[in-house]
């Protein structure tokens, strides 16, 4: 597996779930199709499966838009039904459609949906190092997506739909974190791709100002997309509002939602299995055990975030254009020092 954070010393706060990510939340499988070609060719599909393959009762679930220069399909759904059903997926922002289509394909050939579906995908822009023109996802790589997702370590840097992200104008990708909080835990999953690298922070050290070589971009035109899940039985507006505390551990990193970066994150609970067509009852939380499930998500998102970057290395792509991974010795000796 690929280098972490927490391999360089970087001591988080708060206490991660055994694997620190999000297949922490039991029944929740991730899977990744990478597709990394010639020289054009770094984007891909990352999956999240919130109750694995053979359980597609929907979700409770919400979801928040800080900086809305981006997509999230079935996001009307899920604000005026407060639920969520299937897989959510993350891919380029010119693959959404097709990625969403076969969704649905892979639903219906596993009579997991009737008459419609309104399926979660997600994107960030990764034009700077992949032809995203040309259109390289297919319904197949999205297939592969979903039947190779599992549980376990999650795979992390440039893989999936994070292949050929950038973060802080360092190499970008997918990260993860989790928290175990009281009897509960919350797992957050990154696509990172957005960013000016004076602005990163990493538990407040300047590190932008301290690893300012290798700048890639002249202004900031990425975006970053945040999944938060638990265990803990929550309502569709508790759900919401941890997904608006994503915002801080984001805010956290150094991130202040440039105008022209897409910040869209959603939060799922798989505690209740939810039956839509009668009465049934819940379990939900009591309120004094909201707070810790809100700072858990704060400290997830800002660990799964520098998580994709040190997983990630240096990669070469479109044109020629090389974006540098963190260098990761360097950084180990900051937080030594």
């Amino acid at each position: 597996m690929a280098v972490r954070a927490r391999d360089l010393g970087i001591g988080f706060p708060g206490t991660p779930g055994p694997l620190n990510g999000i297949t922490d939340v039991s029944g929740v499988l991730v899977g990744h199709t990478t597709l990394i070609q010639g020289e054009d060719v770094r984007t891909g599909v990352t999956a999240i499966l919130p109750r694995g393959h053979e359980d597609p009762s929907p979700c409770f679930a919400g979801w928040f838009s800080l900086n809305g220069n981006g997509e999230m399909t079935g996001t009307t759904w899920i604000e005026e039904f407060g639920l969520m059903s299937g897989p959510v997926c993350i891919t380029n922002t010119h693959s959404v459609g097709i990625v969403r289509d076969a969704v649905i394909r892979w639903q219906l050939a596993r009579g997991q949906v009737g008459d419609w579906s309104l399926p979660v995908v997600a994107e960030t822009w990764d034009g700077h190092l992949n032809d995203i023109n040309s259109f390289h996802v297919t319904a197949e790589h999205t297939f592969s997506a979903l039947d190779s997702a599992h549980g376990g370590l999650v795979e992390e840097g440039s893989v999936g739909g994070g292949t050929g992200m950038i973060c802080y104008e360092f190499k970008g990708g997918i990260g993860t974190s989790s928290r175990a909080v009281q009897d509960h835990t919350v797992g957050v999953l990154v696509q990172a791709n957005f960013g000016r690298r004076p602005q990163l922070r990493i538990l407040g050290v300047p590190v932008g100002d301290l690893l300012n070589e290798n700048l890639v971009v002249k202004e900031e035109s990425g975006s970053i997309i945040i999944v938060v899940a638990t265990d803990a039985p929550l309502l569709p507006h508790h759900l919401k509002a941890l997904a608006k505390r994503a915002t801080l551990g984001l805010g956290r990193t150094g991130s202040v939602a440039g105008l022209s970066s897409g910040d869209i994150f959603l939060a799922f609970s798989t505690a209740n299995s939810v039956d839509t067509s009668e009465r049934h009852s819940l379990s939900v939380v009591g309120s004094k055990e909201l707070t810790p499930l809100y700072q858990g998500v704060v400290e997830a998102t800002e660990e799964a975030i520098i998580n994709a970057m040190v997983a990630a290395d240096t990669m070469t792509g479109l044109g020629g254009k090389t974006v540098y991974g963190i260098p990761r010795e360097r950084l180990a000796q900051l937080f030594e020092r």
